[in-house]
């Protein structure tokens, strides 16, 4: 499939009607068939989307409007069920063709394992990429249970790719002893349970280089955002991750990418999850797509 196919679903409020003169393009990746508890990510995208309607259109943070940024929402990738080396292949495809057109790719999620390929995609572009990581979970395992295709694996693997030390998490709350020893063996940057304030503090660190950012909703605590897979308690607040967003586009980094991974809607009857998640992809774009 390609991002520029005709899609008659549902939208990202405000998305444009065609992909030409688009500076960002929207995608789902409606994948969870390595989750290590509770399935339901794949509906993340669409839900998403249906929650934006209720957005406004402006920001008050950034004193910006939807109308500023050019973006396209191309829909879902028909991703395999149950398949997750052809899902993954498929997936970097599509960012292949995103980054070929000098796009700014922002995936929707999906288990976390999605971020791999959009990372080993970026990265092909820009060898001095950096990665802000943003979750509850270290995902830094080799592999969980055996697998190495797994949504505990995805940091490690860009580790392995990019260079621990051009990797820097923050909220970490969860993960097993093997991996917080390899952070700190592996000169990645780990900043736990916290956000906001460690990230302004390591954000002129970054400037001027290319960054990706990947955000996992469950960084948020279950009060926020209950409709996740593997809800942590301990997170932080709504509040707290707006103030990142914030953070990060008021800084000088060169944001080239970003996902927003793990909402499982159907755990959440309130909608809370997915009312916050569309809040932070206004902002996303708002801030992060020049």
């Amino acid at each position: 499939m390609r991002f520029d196919e005709a899609y008659s679903g549902k939208v990202f409020i405000k998305s444009r009607p065609t992909h030409e003169d688009a500076k960002a393009i929207i995608f789902g990746m409606p994948m969870d068939w390595t989750v290590s508890f509770r399935p339901g990510s794949r509906f993340g995208p669409n839900r998403i989307r249906e929650a934006s309607i209720g957005l406004e259109e402006y920001s008050p943070y950034l004193d910006r409007h939807l109308e500023d940024v050019s973006y396209f929402d191309a829909g879902d990738i028909p991703l395999p069920f149950g398949n997750p080396a052809r899902s993954i292949a498929m997936i970097r495809e599509y960012a292949d063709q995103i980054i070929e057109k000098g796009k700014f790719p922002l995936g929707l999620g999906g288990e976390h394992l999605v971020t791999w390929p959009l990372i080993e995609a970026i990265y092909q572009k820009y060898p001095d990429l950096a990665v802000i990581h943003i979750d509850a979970h270290a995902d830094l395992r080799v592999d969980y249970e055996g697998e190495p295709l797994s949504h505990s694996t995805p940091i490690r693997k860009a580790c392995e790719k990019i260079g621990a030390e051009n990797v820097y998490s923050f909220g970490i709350r969860s993960g097993d002893r093997d991996e917080f020893r390899y952070a700190e063996e592996s000169g990645l940057y780990m900043a736990k349970f916290e956000v906001a304030k460690p990230l302004k503090e390591i954000l002129p660190k970054l400037a001027g280089r290319p960054v990706y950012v990947t955000i996992d909703i469950d960084v948020l605590d279950p009060a926020f955002a209950p409709g996740t897979g593997t809800a942590e308690a301990g997170g932080i607040s709504s509040r707290e991750m707006l103030e990142a967003i914030h953070a990060i586009a008021q800084s000088d980094v060169h944001v080239v990418g970003a996902d927003l991974v793990e909402v499982a809607p159907n755990y959440d009857p309130t909608e809370q999850t997915v009312i916050a998640a569309s809040k932070f992809v206004r902002e996303i774009l708002l801030g992060w797509v020049k």
